[in-house]
């Protein structure tokens, strides 16, 4: 389907604003447009197949049923359109809308601000493609039992992947965090949102730890070895600091590779609550800490990660999470998120890491603020470690030639 041939519906309380938005639609060729009033109204002309649309433009504030309920009725409807909001409120309530249409899984181009430029209009209308069904859209993802996931530790089909960090500053290379993937037998690779929450319910998740860790210091191992002193982090959970046996079994892998502790980072994510007795995670890490691991605070400003464990918990580096990194350039609420948790972090004398590092304007951005590091896809995605030292070849032709010579 051509753009020329969508159905657009218009819904907005104000007559005058519908008879705008239609003649700047039918001027760009546009000619499937039914305008409503009110939600009410809307909705009747979805039941009809004739006016369906495969695009709506809504509105945030009308009376009677404002854009937000309209939004739960298209998913009660199971509406397999695109929506574009318009509005005259300011960008902080856009982006809450924004992301409760992204939770509802409807595909959304985007917004308007009041007053719409015809520009601005034809720029975003350019953007729709056809929406999957929904079916496909939200369909559940396969959560694999216990009975699975234990067979694949046993197997060893768990697998490291390594996403890079990097100096902001020179582009130097400084380590690498660990990503663990399973590589199916018959499913191919599987992403650890399948089968993670069932490591923490079915207790397996000591024994996926330790594969993962024992995995990442043989490879530490090998690059130091190789001439790369990479620091490599691993991720834990609470559950992995429940007992007094982890920090020995850091200790041990650190001793039998050979490594550094210095060249160690444990990233601490919290998927649950810290139970009720805060003293056998506090003294694994603090024993840690002594030891000269690093503990980094990891997705800094999200879930549990808060300055209550920066209070309570040696950290010496602190992960932004890529929430508050991404288009922080341009989103006044990400920058004031971003530079309270770069401020703080320094004053307490913690390295920063930026995660979520999408573009080139990300990275010109990290570089303005004094970020230390870096991490995300515009530097590399998770990779292989066989493949690490041919994208360090190519990352450091990306950076002479280009990541360090813009004005910042």
């Amino acid at each position: 389907m051509e753009v020329a041939d969508l159905k657009i519906l218009l819904v907005d309380d104000d007559t005058f604003i519908l008879k705008l938005l239609t003649k700047m639609l039918m001027n760009q060729g546009l000619k499937y447009i039914t305008a409503c009033d009110n939600g009410a109204d809307a909705l009747d002309k979805m039941n009809d197949p004739v006016t369906c649309p495969d695009l709506i433009l809504l509105d945030l504030n009308m009376p009677n049923m404002d854009g937000i309920e309209f939004v739960r009725y298209l998913v009660e409807r199971h509406y397999q359109g695109s929506l574009v909001l318009v509005s005259g409120e300011d960008e902080r309530m856009l982006k809450t809308a924004e992301k409760l249409v992204h939770a509802h899984k409807i595909p959304m181009l985007g917004y308007l601000h009041k007053p719409v430029t015809p520009d601005k209009l034809i720029e975003i209308i350019n953007k729709w493609t056809p929406s999957p069904e929904r079916s496909q859209s939200s369909a559940t993802k396969r959560i694999y039992g216990a009975d699975d996931l234990q067979q694949a530790i046993t197997n060893l089909e768990l697998v490291n992947y390594y996403q890079p960090k990097v100096a902001v500053k020179t582009g130097d290379v400084i380590g690498v965090e660990t990503l663990v993937r399973w590589q199916h037998p018959t499913d191919g690779l599987i992403f650890p949102d399948q089968f993670i929450s069932t490591a923490e319910k079915h207790g397996l998740i000591n024994d996926l730890t330790s594969l993962v860790l024992s995995q990442a210091f043989s490879q530490a191992r090998i690059w130091h070895e190789q001439g790369y002193l990479l620091r490599v982090a691993i991720n834990v959970s609470m559950d992995n600091l429940a007992s007094l046996n982890f920090q020995d079994l850091v200790v041990n892998l650190a001793i039998e590779n050979g490594l550094s502790p210095q060249n160690i980072v444990l990233e601490v994510t919290e998927s649950q609550l810290m139970g009720p007795d805060a003293r056998v995670p506090l003294e694994v890490l603090t024993r840690l800490r002594l030891k000269r691991f690093h503990l980094s605070i990891d997705d800094f400003g999200t879930g549990h990660s808060s300055m209550a464990q920066l209070r309570d918990i040696p950290f010496d580096e602190l992960k932004i999470d890529q929430g508050f990194v991404h288009r922080a350039w341009a989103d006044e609420t990400l920058r004031a998120i971003y530079d309270a948790s770069l401020s703080m972090a320094k004053q307490l004398g913690m390295e920063v890491v930026a995660e979520g590092v999408a573009d080139k304007q990300d990275w010109n951005f990290l570089r303005r603020t004094g970020c230390d590091y870096g991490q995300g896809n515009f530097i590399s995605k998770p990779i292989l470690a066989a493949d690490f030292i041919h994208w360090l070849a190519e990352w450091q032709d990306r950076v002479n030639q280009e990541l360090l010579t813009d004005s910042v």
